[in-house]
């Protein structure tokens, strides 16, 4: 159950609520400046109330512009130049309000606006930092335990999928399909045939290995599904017909491994294979809007097949990229058109 009141908004009315009672201790214990400075309240409550709202503001640019997604190295130093323009943006509320206001004490009666702007700047600008070092501290802490407790989870998953490699990324029907092409190949094409054998064999080791990497770049993964197709067109000929098209500079881009695979199975097995004259397979690869964007297209349609048990290999590509990227990755598989299925793959840029 959520409560009622944000942590935030918790710690955000408790930081500047111990700001008042910090200067309310002040004004009745130590202080010789205030005890005849009728305004003394006003100017307390003033200043802890824009510093509440500056700082949320503050706040607001930090999650807008994604500071946190940074290097910590570059955390810092923009927290840094963030924290003094704000804090100088705090001064002049201040400053001006109470010198709207007459709320001024004595000493700041008669003194330039500068003087009175960087008084106030040092005193608010204190508090300012220690809020961004707890803020920072705080965001830091979170991410290093969601990083910890991700991994964990990817290395849980990993182990669940050492039983199931076979049967998630390479379907035993394509085995036995490919075999039966390649004993037809023999006296036909022999060298077609040796070919042939060696792409499965590629093909067995790369699925094999899948459960000890967590990334591999595109190019490898391209080299498999190509294998993988080279394969297939053995067994469809000319009704497979396959068509890339990609970005050479997302060839380095780390993705995990066997997903395009586990894509281009699931086309052919659910596509192309169930449409009498064949079809085709459109493998993207591109760059778009500062993100990575990888699409399988296939001839066919959904009917329904990723409501069964086949769906396991869409279900592990889904949670690998939450676990490798979080909200930053997005997976999606549709009707683009009557008889055009899509599979998207949006994740970060990692290199």
């Amino acid at each position: 159950m959520k409560p009622r009141i944000s942590y935030y908004w918790l710690c955000q009315l408790g930081g500047w609520g111990f700001y008042v009672l910090l200067y309310t201790f002040y004004y009745y214990t130590i202080n010789y400046y205030y005890s005849d400075y009728p305004y003394y309240f006003h100017t307390v409550f003033c200043e802890a109330g824009t510093g509440l709202v500056v700082s949320h503001l503050m706040r607001t640019v930090i999650r807008e512009s994604k500071l946190l997604d940074l290097t910590i190295v570059k955390q810092i130093i923009w927290m840094t130049v963030i924290t003094i323009a704000f804090g100088l943006i705090y001064s002049s509320v201040v400053v001006t309000i109470e010198s709207l206001m007459g709320w001024e004490p004595e000493y700041f009666i008669g003194a330039s606006f500068v003087y009175k702007w960087a008084r106030t700047a040092l005193g608010g600008g204190l508090f300012f930092t220690i809020w961004s070092l707890i803020y920072l501290t705080y965001h830091y802490v979170m991410s290093t335990q969601r990083e910890r407790l991700n991994q964990v989870k990817l290395e849980a998953l990993v182990k669940e999928l050492e039983l199931k490699t076979i049967k998630a990324h390479i379907n035993p029907h394509f085995i036995f399909n490919a075999l039966n092409s390649i004993r037809a190949l023999i006296d036909e094409n022999p060298v077609r045939a040796r070919n042939a054998v060696t792409e499965l064999s590629q093909l067995l080791r790369s699925s094999m290995n899948a459960d000890k990497e967590e990334l591999v770049s595109l190019e490898r993964e391209l080299g498999i599904v190509k294998n993988y197709l080279a394969l297939e067109q053995i067994r469809f000929e000319d009704r497979l017909r396959v068509h890339l098209q990609i970005d050479e500079g997302t060839l380095k881009q780390q993705v995990p491994p066997m997903m395009l695979q586990t894509l281009v199975e699931n086309a052919i097995k659910h596509g192309i294979s169930k449409e009498m004259k064949g079809g085709e397979i459109f493998i993207h690869s591109a760059f778009a809007n500062h993100d990575h964007e990888l699409i399988v297209r296939n001839t066919g349609r959904l009917n329904g097949n990723l409501q069964d048990g086949e769906g396991f290999g869409l279900n592990s590509t889904r949670n690998r990229l939450q676990l490798l990227f979080g909200d930053r990755a997005r997976f999606e598989i549709r009707d683009l058109a009557p008889n055009m299925v899509e599979a998207r793959v949006v994740m970060p840029v990692t290199t």
